[in-house]
């Protein structure tokens, strides 16, 4: 920003009709809508006090009164170099004591002295007020609810609660007013009457939004006055182009930085105010915001007072017995329940604007806008919404409906309930002034609390086994299911399983209660769906699959669908007219067909009712009660003949459901659903239950932070991998570019990831986009603009990156991409309102069409979604907020792990660098380390990107969010930590540096020795599943089990099986390789497994042995010579005892005995070209 003269403030031309000589204020021009403000030449603050007439009055001057004055700003406020400061504070040149500058500003309360100094009783008193504190039974009605603070130059009213704030942050990161309008989420001030600037509401200029989140200045070119105007509209479509040339909307500052007014518009009180106020913390100022929702009048003090407030019982990893499991869950569903309704019925909306149609069923149809903030519930279809209008008489009309859909406009088509001749005001053609409102509905919550009345009252809601389970009980003896395994697991229709999936399935088979991780692009979905194929072979009845979302349900049940199941998709009454990609597995549309198909007597019938209905819209009573009983007995009849039922978690309770039992269920999507949540179908009989999942990604969405923070956000596969029961890990990912998968397979899985695609498959040919290394199609892109508060005022957003995502996808579409092919996420839901505005904004380069399939969406909204290029824009960059949510493990490896073939990530590095956790550096740290290695972070127009010459702190060791969990026991009594276990000395020490074992053999992830590790028990352990479980007999590093891992190779760069974690190495290479990875390293002897087209297998270090299936062996390493025969012909010495587990890239699994894990070996080798190689 330019520099001003500030002690000659003048009008600009056009904008008043009003000379300077009118006004006598002492303050800068800030224009409000329909009125105009200017102020003549000041002196500072700290010279010699002003005459009468050129002192700030005590309301407003006579000129806004009149309504041609009406703007706030203050001179003395703005520094010369253009960087606002405290107004009244002098600056370090300026003579003059702190009374006179004080008295200057309060604006109409009695100036300063005369020549800077005061009469030694006025300052007398002045320092005996000083000394006191604030007598908070005696405040005036302008203090500070949080604080007491109550200078006229510091506090500003709410206009909703008229309730006053300060601008004061004391130990919280944000000041008093900000926090309370973030709370509140009421954005409609005013300053105080005796401020610098009068009693003035701040609106915008051009439109008269009042919307402080979004309101900001501009200066002049040429004359020292500011003008208030909007973000969005009026900035963005440049409102004031008309006004001449003297506004530059380039230099548009937002009134709210760092989480606080300016100060130069609202004063940061002194000090020695600050150490008379009352200390308030921001947990306080959020329960008393909280109580305020009840109890407007109610005190700071009455958090205090016994039952005001209580904080729920948490949740626990254990539970006694069923009836405190069911205590704990129930208060905490009942919170989520009212938050929900309280948000829902807080979204009402007025004055819209309708336009009536009728469908194609000839229900009348109303289409609107319906205006929401970035944190309020969004509309999705299915949603139920009440509409009305208030005739001129005061006669009221409303009716219900659900939304049928949502245009790309975002335009809501809501379809009415009632008879298809119903009247309305379409009649009358009137398109204005109506209501709209959320129609509130507790189903979801009935029927988790339905489902825990049940475990806790029905002993046949649950097997045994799970019951147990569910509770957390140590003592239960593990059991197995006797199972008929397949001799090929793959199931048809759907793509051949690699070993991490067939073993899934195999445990999953065999296993009451398995738990399946599935990371980013691992296959889980394929997975589940041949689990469910399998499970249903095995005539245990019907298979129950779930999934939280409508959307991952119908993924299932499409693949499903390919196995040749008979599958139902089941939606609750509300969504069955929403179109979908298994619209023709739904059971209304089954309902349909059959009896359209002809049948019986019944099935007439039944059709004939069905067309009446939409004929006439409304049944009579007796024709619908025959309807509805037709109607079940063929749902019924449908249900019953199915394998599968596939429905929602919620769904699950459905009444048609409410007879039937599944002893199998499958829930898909686990970790992001509440424990309640998947209780619903568990409870229906359920003695074999498979939760598939990631614990590592974003977990349940809990709207209710009390609730959120008693442990209702912890899922039912989270709080058992606490509890100690390992989840089987998918490990190849057939998703992204082997180069985007390396940060987050070391970062979040350990470095098991492996990849199922290789670089050639992951090129895109005949793009000329300026990737900075060819080979790597990904780079940080450091932008330096700082974040806004957005218009919620609970969300961010970041307009420079707004502006680099727009030229970035215009590079994009440019070379050649469609629009389809590229996503836009980012973390904030402000920033992605602000970035989709800002790609329908008309580009002079391309065709504004071409960005309308573009994609931009949250973070949270893209998991489980997948394109072939990302651009992250991260939003945070500022000096002492930090980078909130984006500083969590799991919404960073959902934003890494959306791309097939490029990503770009947009941010500001430095900011995102120094953030720590708990002392140490974050994820973010290492990702920039990352990037930097091979040059990646990158600063500069596209068309000349350099590598930034910025360096970031050291990268660390970070433990997953598990090992860093509070819940994570010590070392017990004489227990040796796993740190020292492993250090130079320690009997788990083993020395580096021992060759591969194969030739061109994939490099495995180094164990990560030398830096600290958690303390933990080998219980606890189990919260990172991933990790080595330290035995006494065989304790090695963690990826090691006894020395480095044992690699495969393979043409495909698949992986091979690292060693056993004793006496022996067990190298296995995948099936379709042509040469297997070997085995142990450092501990004798090793013994190497080629695949069926296997050409040799490798040995180990002291005492290498190569085994080769129909293939010739070959050396190890140090010594001994491959020998061509089976695995049973080995004469490894197998008589030591094992740790009963065999490590798999990365992943612990548990074999029980050394025979087991030989079986599971040659059953993946005993293929049909397995056996005509041994033929040869």
């Amino acid at each position: 920003m330019e520099d001003f003269d500030y002690a000659n403030l003048s009008l600009p031309s056009g904008l008043t009709q009003n000379p300077t000589s009118q006004l006598d204020v002492n303050a800068a021009d800030i224009f409000t809508q329909q009125q105009e403000f200017h102020y003549p030449d000041f002196t500072n603050l700290s010279q010699l006090e002003q005459p009468q007439s050129q002192r700030p009055q005590d309301g407003l001057p006579d000129a806004i009164a009149a309504g041609q004055v009406g703007g706030v700003g203050s001179a003395d406020a703005i520094v010369p170099n253009g960087v606002p400061a405290a107004p009244g504070v002098p600056q370090p040149s300026e003579p003059g004591p702190q009374k006179a500058a004080s008295g200057a500003a309060g604006g109409g309360g009695g100036g300063g002295a005369t020549n800077g100094t005061a009469p030694a009783a006025v300052a007398e008193a002045l320092i005996d007020e000083e000394e006191q504190e604030y007598d908070f039974n005696n405040l005036p009605e302008h203090a500070c609810r949080y604080c007491g603070i109550h200078h006229p130059a510091c506090v500003v009213r709410c206009n909703r609660t008229h309730k006053w704030f300060c601008n004061f942050k004391g130990t919280t990161t944000g000041s008093h007013i900000v926090h309370h309008i973030i709370r509140s989420k009421y954005k409609e001030v005013s300053l105080h009457s005796q401020s610098p600037l009068g009693e003035t509401t701040l609106e915008c200029y051009n439109c008269g939004c009042r919307n402080v989140c979004i309101l900001g200045f501009i200066p002049a070119k040429t004359e020292s006055v500011v003008v208030l105007l909007c973000r969005e509209p009026c900035l963005s479509n440049n409102a004031l182009k008309d006004q001449g040339g003297n506004w530059d909307t380039s230099q548009w500052q937002p009134l709210i930085e760092d989480k606080a007014f300016l100060p130069w518009l609202v004063k940061v009180p002194e000090e020695k105010e600050t150490r008379r106020c009352r200390p308030v913390s921001a947990e306080q100022i959020n329960r008393i915001e909280e109580l305020w929702k009840t109890n407007p009048n109610a005190k700071l003090e009455d958090l205090d007072k016994p039952g005001v407030d209580n904080e729920p019982q948490p949740v626990s990893l254990k539970y006694k017995d069923v009836y405190e499991y069911h205590g704990t869950f129930t208060p905490l569903i009942q919170l989520e329940a009212d938050y929900d309704r309280q948000i829902k019925e807080s979204q009402t909306q007025t004055n819209i604007s309708v336009r009536w149609d009728v469908a194609l069923n000839r229900r009348r149809t109303a289409i609107f806008m319906f205006p929401k903030d970035e944190a309020d519930v969004r509309l999705v279809v299915g949603d139920e919404i009440r509409i009305k209008y208030t005739y001129d008489g005061g006669q009221e009309w409303k009716q219900e409906g659900h939304v049928k859909t949502i245009t790309p406009q975002e335009e809501v088509v809501l379809e009415l309930r009632g008879a298809v001749n119903q009247s309305g005001p379409w009649e009358r053609n009137i398109t204005q002034h109506y209501g709209v409102e959320f129609v509130w509905k507790s189903v979801a919550f009935d029927r988790m609390k339905a489902a825990l009345t049940r475990l806790a009252t029905d002993e046949t809601s649950v097997g045994g086994y799970l019951f147990h389970k569910l509770l957390g009980n140590d003592d239960i003896e593990e059991q197995t299911i006797r199972a008929t395994l397949p001799r090929n697991f793959s199931a048809p229709g759907l793509a051949e399983l690699n070993h991490s999936q067939i073993y899934a399935v195999r445990k999953a088979l065999q296993s009451p209660l398995c738990l399946i991780q599935g990371p980013p692009g691992t296959g889980k979905t394929v997975t589940s769906a041949t689990i469910v194929y399998h499970l249903c072979k095995q005539g245990q009845g019907q298979v129950l699959v779930c999934a939280p979302s409508n959307v991952a349900v119908d993924q299932l049940a499409e693949r499903l669908h390919h196995t040749g199941l008979k599958v139902i998709r089941m939606y609750a009454r509300s969504r069955e007219d929403v179109q979908s990609s298994v619209e023709h597995l739904a059971l209304h549309k089954q309902i349909r067909c059959v009896t359209e198909a002809g049948g019986g007597g019944h099935q007439k019938e039944l059709l004939n009712l069905l067309e009446l209905k939409d004929e006439v819209g409304e049944l009579d009573n007796e024709d619908e009660r025959k309807l509805k009983k037709l109607r079940g007995q063929l749902e019924n009849e449908l249900l019953t003949a199915a394998d599968v039922i596939c429905c929602t978690c919620i769904g699950a309770a459905d009444a048609r459901l409410s007879k039937f039992r599944f002893r199998q269920v499958l829930i898909d999507e686990a970790t992001q659903a509440m424990e309640t949540e998947c209780l619903v179908p568990i409870v229906m009989g359920a003695k074999q239950v498979v939760l598939v999942g990631d614990h590592c990604q974003l977990g349940p969405v809990v709207l209710c932070k009390k609730s959120a923070k008693a442990g209702l956000s912890q899922s039912l596969f989270e709080r058992l991998i606490y509890l100690g029961n390992r989840p089987i890990r998918l490990e190849i990912q057939y998703r992204m570019h082997p180069c985007l998968s390396e940060f987050p397979s070391q970062s979040f899985y350990d470095g098991s990831l492996q990849n199922g695609v290789t670089l050639s498959e992951r090129i895109y040919e005949g793009l000329d986009f300026p990737w900075p290394n060819k080979e790597m199609p990904m780079f940080f892109y450091n932008s330096t603009g700082h974040e806004e508060i957005s218009a919620s005022g609970t969300s961010f957003l970041n307009r420079t990156e707004a502006t680099h995502i727009e030229k970035l996808v215009t590079y994009f579409l440019k070379c050649g991409l469609k629009a389809s092919q590229i996503g836009v996420i980012t973390p904030y839901e402000g920033q992605r309102s602000y970035i989709a505005a800002v790609l329908q904004r008309p580009s002079s380069s391309i065709s504004k069409e071409l960005y309308k399939d573009i994609e931009v969406a949250s973070v949270d909204a893209f998991q489980g979604r997948e394109k072939d290029f990302v651009l992250l824009s991260c939003v945070r960059s500022n000096q002492n907020q930090g980078i909130g949510f984006l500083n969590d493990p799991r919404r960073l490896n959902v934003a890494l792990t959306r791309a097939r073939y490029g990503l770009v990530i947009c941010g500001n590095a430095k900011v995102l660098a120094k953030e720590t956790r708990k002392g140490q550096g974050t994820l973010w740290c290492n990702l920039l380390n990352h990037y930097k290695r091979y040059e990646l972070v990158v600063e500069g127009p596209l068309s000349n990107l350099k590598p930034s010459s910025m360096t970031f702190p050291k990268a660390t060791r970070t433990p997953s969010r598990y090992w860093a969990d509070d819940r994570v026991g010590s070392l017990r009594p004489g227990e040796m930590s796993d740190y020292d276990r492993m250090r130079p000395g320690g009997p788990g020490f083993q020395p580096l540096g021992v060759p591969p074992v194969m030739p061109g053999a994939l490099p495995q992830p180094a164990p990560a020795y030398g830096l600290p590790l958690p303390t933990m028990t080998p219980e606890t352990y189990m919260q990172a599943p991933n990790r080595y479980f330290p035995d006494p007999m065989a304790a090695g590093r963690p990826g090691g089990r006894g020395g480095r891992q044992g690699g495969g190779t393979s043409r495909r760069a698949m992986r091979g099986m690292p060693q056993m974690p004793n006496a022996v190495g067990l190298g296995v290479g995948d099936p379709m390789a042509m040469v297997a990875g070997g085995g142990a390293m450092g501990v004798p002897p090793g013994v190497g497994v080629p695949g069926m087209g296997g050409m040799v297998g490798g040995g180990a270090a002291p005492m290498g042995m190569g085994m080769a299936m129909g293939g010739m062996g070959m050396p190890g390493p140090s010594q001994g010579m491959g020998v061509g025969v089976g695995l049973s012909g080995s004469q490894a010495p197998f008589t030591q005892n094992f740790s009963q587990q065999l490590h798999m890239g990365g992943m612990s699994q548990d074999f029980g005995q050394l025979d087991d894990a030989l079986q599971y070996s040659q059953q993946m080798l005993q293929t049909q070209q397995f056996t005509q190689m041994s033929n040869q």
